[in-house]
């Protein structure tokens, strides 16, 4: 079943009475299960695209069918409601309220959507934000403030914080992009497990390491999806090096 099925999607800014053209005709399949990654030098849309993919953003024109729904035509407080309900996001910056913990911070999502307004629905909340906290390492951090843990503990907080809803597919802008080498390999490790598991993945990247993990790359350029690069799926036992060069090869082919 295709997760988003994108055609001819534009994006258009006008700024002081100019037009600038930042997606132009973008056409793109993604299956549920699979994960994507969008590289493309700096300006090239990678952004804008997850962003208008995503419905954050207003298409110009063009189509998104999302698990068989249009969402160009969906009026703002329903595209919400579905971004809330069906969608996981996480940024390069790692948006998170100060004034709660970390905790708290993951089941906020939850409880601002329907389930979070009844006793029995909150009640599952918390025991879900638990199991996930426990799955990705950070159990004994949940009482802390953010400012009180390590960036990658962080970033895998946001990535319980997506998941706390049971989204369909997860957006990733930069997701590793604020991480040193370690914490970045801890957070790829447990977005591809979660890929394993059966969630869709779209993540927009420039590091070549972070996408030599997707099953897919797609390169974008002024506005356009140039090519795109089948990996398969990354599995533990695979040389990691033989698909960093294959994909290494291809990027230097097209100018990377």
């Amino acid at each position: 079943m295709e997760a988003l099925n994108i055609t001819n999607l534009c994006k258009t800014y006008v700024v002081n009475k100019r037009s600038n053209n930042v997606l132009r005709n973008v056409n793109l399949k993604i299956e549920q299960g699979e994960m994507v990654a969008v590289m493309g030098p700096s300006g090239s849309g990678k952004t804008t695209l997850l962003y208008t993919i995503s419905g954050m953003d207003r298409a110009t024109a063009g189509s998104v069918d999302f698990f068989g729904r249009e969402l160009t035509d969906m009026k703002g407080n329903e595209m919400s409601d579905l971004r809330l309900r069906e969608m996981g996001f996480v940024f390069q910056q790692m948006y998170m309220l100060k004034n709660l913990s970390i905790y708290d911070n993951i089941v906020l999502p939850a409880y601002q959507a329907q389930a979070g307004h009844h006793k029995a629905g909150r009640a599952d909340i918390c025991e879900r934000a638990v199991m996930l906290m426990k799955k990705l390492g950070i159990s004994e951090v949940s009482e802390n403030a953010v400012n009180e843990v390590s960036g990658g503990q962080l970033q895998r907080a946001c990535i319980c914080r997506s998941l706390i809803n049971q989204p369909k597919i997860i957006f990733a802008d930069e997701p590793t992009g604020a991480l040193n080498k370690q914490s970045s390999g801890e957070v790829m490790d447990e977005l591809n497990r979660i890929n394993h598991e059966g969630m869709s993945i779209l993540l927009v990247t420039h590091d070549m390491k972070v996408a030599s993990r997707c099953e897919r790359v797609l390169y974008i350029e002024d506005g356009t999806i140039r090519d795109e690069f089948a990996l398969g799926k990354w599995d533990i036992t695979q040389d990691m090096r033989v698909r960093e060069r294959n994909l290494n090869d291809w990027l230097i082919k097209l100018g990377w």
